[in-house]
Protein backbone atom coordinates (compact mmCIF):
# COMPACT_ATOMS: atom_id res chain seq x y z
CA UNK A 1 0.00 0.00 0.00
CA UNK A 2 1.53 3.37 -0.97
CA UNK A 3 2.14 5.91 1.76
CA UNK A 4 0.51 8.73 -0.10
CA UNK A 5 -3.25 9.05 -0.07
CA UNK A 6 -4.47 8.69 -3.66
CA UNK A 7 -5.81 11.77 -5.34
CA UNK A 8 -9.60 11.67 -5.33
CA UNK A 9 -11.96 13.18 -7.89
CA UNK A 10 -12.17 16.22 -5.62
CA UNK A 11 -8.39 16.53 -5.20
CA UNK A 12 -7.57 16.63 -8.93
CA UNK A 13 -9.64 19.78 -9.57
CA UNK A 14 -8.11 21.25 -6.42
CA UNK A 15 -4.60 20.79 -7.85
CA UNK A 16 -5.71 22.46 -11.06
CA UNK A 17 -7.22 25.35 -9.13
CA UNK A 18 -3.97 25.83 -7.21
CA UNK A 19 -1.96 25.75 -10.43
CA UNK A 20 -4.18 28.38 -12.01
CA UNK A 21 -4.15 30.59 -8.92
CA UNK A 22 -1.76 33.45 -8.42
CA UNK A 23 -0.37 32.41 -5.03
CA UNK A 24 -1.03 29.88 -2.29
CA UNK A 25 -0.07 29.15 1.33
CA UNK A 26 0.11 25.87 3.22
CA UNK A 27 -0.42 24.69 6.77
CA UNK A 28 1.52 21.71 8.13
CA UNK A 29 0.53 19.59 11.09
CA UNK A 30 1.71 16.30 12.54
CA UNK A 31 -0.77 13.93 14.12
CA UNK A 32 -0.61 10.51 15.75
CA UNK A 33 -3.31 7.86 15.30
CA UNK A 34 -4.54 5.27 17.81
CA UNK A 35 -1.77 2.89 16.73
CA UNK A 36 0.84 5.56 17.58
CA UNK A 37 1.81 6.11 13.93
CA UNK A 38 2.70 9.66 12.91
CA UNK A 39 1.26 11.32 9.82
CA UNK A 40 1.78 14.63 8.07
CA UNK A 41 -1.38 16.64 7.33
CA UNK A 42 -1.20 19.46 4.81
CA UNK A 43 -3.86 22.09 4.14
CA UNK A 44 -3.74 24.73 1.43
CA UNK A 45 -5.21 28.20 0.98
CA UNK A 46 -5.14 29.65 -2.51
CA UNK A 47 -6.51 32.36 -4.77
CA UNK A 48 -9.53 31.28 -6.79
CA UNK A 49 -12.37 33.20 -8.35
CA UNK A 50 -11.64 36.33 -6.32
CA UNK A 51 -11.59 34.51 -2.98
CA UNK A 52 -9.11 32.60 -0.82
CA UNK A 53 -10.67 29.17 -0.14
CA UNK A 54 -8.98 26.59 2.05
CA UNK A 55 -8.88 22.83 1.45
CA UNK A 56 -7.25 19.65 2.70
CA UNK A 57 -4.32 18.92 0.36
CA UNK A 58 -2.96 15.54 1.43
CA UNK A 59 -2.04 13.20 4.28
CA UNK A 60 1.12 11.11 4.26
CA UNK A 61 2.44 8.62 6.81
CA UNK A 62 5.71 9.37 8.59
CA UNK A 63 6.61 5.72 9.02
CA UNK A 64 10.23 6.01 10.13
CA UNK A 65 11.26 9.54 11.07
CA UNK A 66 9.65 12.90 11.83
CA UNK A 67 12.75 14.99 11.22
CA UNK A 68 12.67 18.26 9.30
CA UNK A 69 14.52 16.70 6.38
CA UNK A 70 12.08 13.81 6.11
CA UNK A 71 9.00 16.04 6.36
CA UNK A 72 10.36 18.40 3.73
CA UNK A 73 11.19 15.51 1.39
CA UNK A 74 7.60 14.23 1.58
CA UNK A 75 6.19 17.69 1.03
CA UNK A 76 8.58 18.53 -1.81
CA UNK A 77 7.85 15.20 -3.53
CA UNK A 78 4.12 15.95 -3.53
CA UNK A 79 4.65 19.47 -4.88
CA UNK A 80 6.89 18.24 -7.71
CA UNK A 81 4.76 15.22 -8.62
CA UNK A 82 1.68 17.41 -8.98
CA UNK A 83 3.39 20.20 -10.88
CA UNK A 84 2.94 22.92 -8.25
CA UNK A 85 5.24 25.94 -8.25
CA UNK A 86 7.14 26.60 -5.02
CA UNK A 87 7.70 30.20 -6.12
CA UNK A 88 3.97 30.82 -5.71
CA UNK A 89 3.99 29.66 -2.09
CA UNK A 90 3.84 32.84 -0.02
CA UNK A 91 2.85 31.48 3.40
CA UNK A 92 3.58 28.51 5.66
CA UNK A 93 1.85 27.90 9.01
CA UNK A 94 3.24 25.34 11.48
CA UNK A 95 3.55 24.69 15.19
CA UNK A 96 6.63 25.89 17.09
CA UNK A 97 8.52 22.57 17.02
CA UNK A 98 12.20 22.85 16.17
CA UNK A 99 11.80 20.48 13.23
CA UNK A 100 9.40 23.00 11.70
CA UNK A 101 10.99 26.29 12.72
CA UNK A 102 14.75 25.66 12.85
CA UNK A 103 16.57 28.66 11.38
CA UNK A 104 18.90 26.67 9.14
CA UNK A 105 17.46 23.18 8.71
CA UNK A 106 13.80 23.45 9.73
CA UNK A 107 11.02 22.75 7.26
CA UNK A 108 10.17 26.45 6.96
CA UNK A 109 13.82 27.31 6.25
CA UNK A 110 14.06 24.66 3.52
CA UNK A 111 10.85 25.87 1.91
CA UNK A 112 12.12 29.45 1.96
CA UNK A 113 15.12 28.39 -0.17
CA UNK A 114 12.65 27.52 -2.94
CA UNK A 115 9.95 30.09 -2.15
CA UNK A 116 11.74 33.37 -1.53
CA UNK A 117 8.53 35.33 -0.78
CA UNK A 118 7.31 32.82 1.81
CA UNK A 119 6.35 34.17 5.25
CA UNK A 120 6.08 31.83 8.24
CA UNK A 121 3.38 32.08 10.92
CA UNK A 122 2.97 29.93 14.01
CA UNK A 123 -0.15 27.99 14.92
CA UNK A 124 -1.82 29.90 17.76
CA UNK A 125 -3.57 27.00 19.47
CA UNK A 126 -0.35 25.36 20.64
CA UNK A 127 0.97 28.50 22.43
CA UNK A 128 -2.49 29.08 23.91
CA UNK A 129 -2.45 25.59 25.43
CA UNK A 130 0.92 26.39 27.02
CA UNK A 131 -0.18 29.84 28.20
CA UNK A 132 -3.07 28.47 30.27
CA UNK A 133 -1.14 25.69 32.03
CA UNK A 134 0.13 27.88 34.88
CA UNK A 135 -2.41 27.93 37.74
CA UNK A 136 -1.98 29.26 41.33
CA UNK A 137 -1.36 26.51 43.88
CA UNK A 138 -4.77 26.63 45.60
CA UNK A 139 -6.65 26.66 42.31
CA UNK A 140 -4.41 23.81 41.13
CA UNK A 141 -5.53 21.83 44.19
CA UNK A 142 -9.18 22.45 43.29
CA UNK A 143 -8.50 21.43 39.69
CA UNK A 144 -6.72 18.22 40.71
CA UNK A 145 -9.42 17.38 43.25
CA UNK A 146 -12.11 17.88 40.63
CA UNK A 147 -10.35 15.58 38.16
CA UNK A 148 -9.86 12.93 40.87
CA UNK A 149 -13.55 13.06 41.78
CA UNK A 150 -14.58 12.67 38.16
CA UNK A 151 -12.17 9.78 37.65
CA UNK A 152 -13.43 8.07 40.84
CA UNK A 153 -16.94 8.00 39.40
CA UNK A 154 -16.16 7.49 35.73
CA UNK A 155 -13.35 4.94 36.03
CA UNK A 156 -15.55 2.31 37.67
CA UNK A 157 -18.48 1.07 35.54
CA UNK A 158 -20.65 0.36 38.59
CA UNK A 159 -20.12 3.88 39.96
CA UNK A 160 -20.86 5.37 36.57
CA UNK A 161 -24.12 3.42 36.24
CA UNK A 162 -25.27 4.29 39.76
CA UNK A 163 -24.47 7.95 39.22
CA UNK A 164 -26.51 7.85 36.00
CA UNK A 165 -29.50 6.47 37.93
CA UNK A 166 -29.10 9.08 40.68
CA UNK A 167 -29.03 11.97 38.20
CA UNK A 168 -32.03 10.55 36.37
CA UNK A 169 -34.03 10.24 39.60
CA UNK A 170 -33.13 13.80 40.60
CA UNK A 171 -34.22 15.14 37.21
CA UNK A 172 -30.80 16.59 36.52
CA UNK A 173 -29.95 18.33 33.26
CA UNK A 174 -27.17 15.77 32.69
CA UNK A 175 -26.78 12.16 33.75
CA UNK A 176 -23.03 11.67 33.28
CA UNK A 177 -19.78 13.43 34.09
CA UNK A 178 -17.15 13.97 31.40
CA UNK A 179 -13.77 12.28 31.58
CA UNK A 180 -10.73 14.56 31.60
CA UNK A 181 -7.88 13.96 29.14
CA UNK A 182 -4.78 16.12 28.79
CA UNK A 183 -4.45 15.54 25.04
CA UNK A 184 -7.79 17.24 24.34
CA UNK A 185 -7.45 21.01 24.53
CA UNK A 186 -11.15 21.57 25.21
CA UNK A 187 -11.40 18.81 27.80
CA UNK A 188 -10.62 20.79 30.94
CA UNK A 189 -13.29 23.46 30.44
CA UNK A 190 -16.02 20.96 29.57
CA UNK A 191 -15.15 18.62 32.43
CA UNK A 192 -15.15 21.39 35.03
CA UNK A 193 -18.37 22.95 33.81
CA UNK A 194 -20.20 19.61 33.83
CA UNK A 195 -18.85 18.79 37.29
CA UNK A 196 -19.98 22.14 38.67
CA UNK A 197 -23.43 21.73 37.12
CA UNK A 198 -23.72 18.34 38.86
CA UNK A 199 -21.91 19.19 42.10
CA UNK A 200 -25.03 18.55 44.24
CA UNK A 201 -25.50 15.16 42.62
CA UNK A 202 -21.82 14.34 43.15
CA UNK A 203 -22.03 15.39 46.80
CA UNK A 204 -24.99 13.08 47.34
CA UNK A 205 -23.34 10.21 45.45
CA UNK A 206 -20.12 10.44 47.47
CA UNK A 207 -21.96 10.69 50.79
CA UNK A 208 -21.71 6.98 51.52
CA UNK A 209 -18.58 6.24 49.49
CA UNK A 210 -15.04 5.83 50.76
CA UNK A 211 -13.40 8.70 48.93
CA UNK A 212 -10.89 11.05 50.61
CA UNK A 213 -12.21 14.16 48.87
CA UNK A 214 -15.90 13.70 49.65
CA UNK A 215 -16.01 16.69 51.96
CA UNK A 216 -14.85 19.23 49.37
CA UNK A 217 -18.29 19.19 47.78
CA UNK A 218 -19.68 20.59 51.04
CA UNK A 219 -17.08 23.37 51.16
CA UNK A 220 -18.45 26.61 49.73
CA UNK A 221 -14.92 28.04 49.34
CA UNK A 222 -13.85 25.02 47.26
CA UNK A 223 -17.07 25.15 45.24
CA UNK A 224 -16.59 28.88 44.61
CA UNK A 225 -13.19 28.19 43.13
CA UNK A 226 -14.57 25.30 41.08
CA UNK A 227 -17.23 27.66 39.71
CA UNK A 228 -14.56 30.18 38.75
CA UNK A 229 -12.41 27.53 37.06
CA UNK A 230 -15.40 26.27 35.07
CA UNK A 231 -16.05 29.86 33.93
CA UNK A 232 -12.48 30.78 33.00
CA UNK A 233 -11.76 27.56 31.13
CA UNK A 234 -15.08 27.88 29.30
CA UNK A 235 -13.90 31.33 28.19
CA UNK A 236 -10.62 29.80 27.05
CA UNK A 237 -12.51 27.13 25.12
CA UNK A 238 -14.43 29.87 23.32
CA UNK A 239 -11.12 31.51 22.41
CA UNK A 240 -9.78 28.16 21.17
CA UNK A 241 -12.82 27.51 18.97
CA UNK A 242 -12.81 31.12 17.76
CA UNK A 243 -9.37 30.55 16.23
CA UNK A 244 -10.66 27.74 14.04
CA UNK A 245 -12.61 27.94 10.81
CA UNK A 246 -12.18 28.20 7.07
CA UNK A 247 -12.03 31.99 6.97
CA UNK A 248 -10.01 32.72 10.11
CA UNK A 249 -6.70 34.51 9.56
CA UNK A 250 -3.95 35.96 11.71
CA UNK A 251 -5.79 39.27 12.10
CA UNK A 252 -8.86 37.49 13.51
CA UNK A 253 -6.65 35.61 15.96
CA UNK A 254 -4.96 38.85 16.99
CA UNK A 255 -8.30 40.55 17.65
CA UNK A 256 -9.70 37.61 19.63
CA UNK A 257 -6.65 37.33 21.86
CA UNK A 258 -6.63 41.08 22.52
CA UNK A 259 -10.33 40.92 23.38
CA UNK A 260 -9.68 38.08 25.80
CA UNK A 261 -6.81 39.96 27.43
CA UNK A 262 -9.11 42.92 28.04
CA UNK A 263 -11.47 40.55 29.85
CA UNK A 264 -8.60 39.48 32.08
CA UNK A 265 -8.13 43.11 33.11
CA UNK A 266 -11.37 42.72 35.04
CA UNK A 267 -9.35 41.58 38.05
CA UNK A 268 -9.81 45.20 39.19
CA UNK A 269 -13.55 44.54 39.48
CA UNK A 270 -12.92 41.20 41.15
CA UNK A 271 -10.87 43.00 43.81
CA UNK A 272 -14.02 44.93 44.63
CA UNK A 273 -16.07 41.73 44.74
CA UNK A 274 -17.64 42.09 41.27
CA UNK A 275 -17.75 38.64 39.62
CA UNK A 276 -20.29 39.45 36.91
CA UNK A 277 -17.77 38.31 34.27
CA UNK A 278 -18.03 34.77 35.67
CA UNK A 279 -21.67 33.59 35.45
CA UNK A 280 -21.28 30.22 37.22
CA UNK A 281 -19.50 31.83 40.17
CA UNK A 282 -21.95 34.73 40.32
CA UNK A 283 -24.92 32.36 40.25
CA UNK A 284 -23.43 30.13 42.95
CA UNK A 285 -22.83 33.04 45.31
CA UNK A 286 -26.28 34.47 44.66
CA UNK A 287 -28.13 31.15 45.04
CA UNK A 288 -26.41 30.42 48.34
CA UNK A 289 -26.54 34.00 49.68
CA UNK A 290 -22.75 34.16 49.90
CA UNK A 291 -20.16 36.88 49.44
CA UNK A 292 -16.86 36.28 47.70
CA UNK A 293 -14.33 34.83 50.14
CA UNK A 294 -11.19 36.96 50.49
CA UNK A 295 -8.90 34.04 49.77
CA UNK A 296 -10.89 33.04 46.67
CA UNK A 297 -10.81 36.65 45.47
CA UNK A 298 -7.02 36.79 45.85
CA UNK A 299 -6.60 33.49 43.99
CA UNK A 300 -8.79 34.67 41.12
CA UNK A 301 -6.94 37.98 40.83
CA UNK A 302 -3.57 36.20 40.87
CA UNK A 303 -4.75 33.79 38.16
CA UNK A 304 -6.07 36.56 35.91
CA UNK A 305 -2.81 38.51 36.26
CA UNK A 306 -0.83 35.37 35.49
CA UNK A 307 -2.95 34.57 32.44
CA UNK A 308 -2.43 38.03 31.01
CA UNK A 309 1.31 37.79 31.53
CA UNK A 310 1.49 34.32 29.99
CA UNK A 311 -0.50 35.37 26.93
CA UNK A 312 1.73 38.40 26.42
CA UNK A 313 4.75 36.11 26.65
CA UNK A 314 3.45 33.59 24.11
CA UNK A 315 1.77 36.17 21.86
CA UNK A 316 4.12 39.19 21.99
CA UNK A 317 3.02 40.39 18.57
CA UNK A 318 -0.71 40.66 19.28
CA UNK A 319 -0.61 44.19 20.64
CA UNK A 320 0.70 46.28 17.73
CA UNK A 321 2.46 44.05 15.22
CA UNK A 322 0.95 43.21 11.83
CA UNK A 323 -1.01 46.48 11.72
CA UNK A 324 0.83 47.51 8.55
CA UNK A 325 0.01 44.14 7.01
CA UNK A 326 -3.64 44.45 8.05
CA UNK A 327 -4.10 47.73 6.17
CA UNK A 328 -2.34 46.26 3.16
CA UNK A 329 -4.52 43.15 3.21
CA UNK A 330 -7.66 45.29 3.08
CA UNK A 331 -6.43 46.76 -0.17
CA UNK A 332 -4.95 43.59 -1.65
CA UNK A 333 -6.76 40.23 -1.20
CA UNK A 334 -3.57 38.40 -2.17
CA UNK A 335 -1.92 39.60 1.04
CA UNK A 336 -4.34 37.47 3.07
CA UNK A 337 -2.43 34.43 1.85
CA UNK A 338 0.72 35.74 3.49
CA UNK A 339 -0.96 35.58 6.86
CA UNK A 340 -2.71 32.24 6.70
CA UNK A 341 -4.83 31.29 9.68
CA UNK A 342 -2.99 30.15 12.81
CA UNK A 343 -4.76 26.85 13.52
Amino acid sequence: MPNLVSLSNDTVPLIEHIKSSGYYSIQLDKTTDVADFASLLVYVRYEYDGAAPEDFLFCQSLQTRTTAEHIFQLLNAFVQENGLDWKKCVGVCTDGARAMTGRHSGVAAQIRELALEMQWTQCSIHPEALAVKKVPEELKYVLDSAVNAVNFIKAQPMHSRLFHVLCDEMGSGHVQLLLHTEVRWLSRGKVLLRLFELHREVQMFLKDKIFPLSDVFKDTVWLSQLAYLSDIFSHLNELNMGQQGLYINVFDVQDKINAMLKKYEKEIKVKAGDVSAFPALESFLSDNDLTLDDGVRDNIVAHLVSLRQQFREYFPATAKANNWMRSKALKCPRTSLLVSKRV
